[in-house]
């Protein structure tokens, strides 16, 4: 059975999108707050992956408010595309854009990440944080960014994953579980979202298991590298030519 933020019997795409709007003003303070900032280097070391690649038109998925998609900028491309299911994530991620000046580089757009509204090999690189754990049928969404990546394209992907290791195995699991529910309940008024967040983080292939969905979903040259004592990692590869 899916994991769900709330439980109440919808489909998972719904309580996702319903759970981000809810949280989504104070999603970016809570992101970092909450990683201590770590969640920053994790993005500049994927933004670093695809760098050799040199993309020219690049694609953010569930882009939320565009963390991931401003700072792919730095890379010089011709243009950057954010696709985001929650309407609230999406709003405030333009005010940050606009803020920017980086209206004509960078668009986000509100669209389902398993039924991506582009065409096929439209992007040099496809480019996640933190969302694939979240899509309702993940290997449907791996399949679709497949699909608008051209052949050859780079793949990069920021996700949670759960350290096994002692002893920051029992202390992330601590943090996790019990403190950063609490903090988000605080500040967000949503305690089912950072319940949500390590169930939904247990529940998600990891490792191997994750780099077989994308091969399944037509990537090739496939690995990952384990993140700050293995509670994150950076999977990547390249679309098959």
């Amino acid at each position: 059975m899916a994991v769900t933020p709330y439980g109440t019997g919808k489909n998972k795409k719904e309580e996702v999108r319903q759970m981000f709007d809810s949280i989504a003003g104070s999603y970016d303070f809570l992101n970092h707050a909450l990683s201590l900032n770590i969640d920053k280097i994790w993005r500049r070391r994927l933004i670093r992956h695809i760098k050799k690649y040199n993309p020219k038109r690049i694609l953010d998925v569930a882009t939320g408010t565009g963390d991931l998609a401003l700072a792919s900028l730095r890379l010089d491309p011709e243009k950057v595309t954010g696709v985001d299911i929650a309407k609230g994530m999406i709003e405030i991620g333009r005010k940050k854009i606009e803020a920017r000046g980086e209206q004509d580089r960078l668009n986000l757009v509100e669209g389902d990440s398993e039924n991506l509204p582009f065409s096929t090999g439209e992007f040099d690189a496809v480019m996640v944080a933190f969302g694939v754990r979240n899509f309702e049928d993940p290997q449907k969404g791996l399949n679709e960014m497949g699909r608008v990546l051209k052949p050859g394209g780079v793949v990069a992907i920021l996700e949670f994953t759960m350290p096994v290791h002692f002893p920051i195995r029992p202390m992330y699991c601590f943090y996790f579980k019990r403190v950063l529910p609490l903090v988000g309940k605080v500040i967000s008024k949503d305690f089912s979202a950072y319940r949500y967040l390590p169930d939904s983080v247990e529940a998600f292939a990891q490792g191997e298991d994750f780099t077989f969905m994308m091969k399944s979903a037509g990537f090739e040259q496939i690995g990952y590298k384990s993140q700050s004592f293995g509670i994150a990692a950076i999977y990547y590869g390249l679309k098959k030519q």
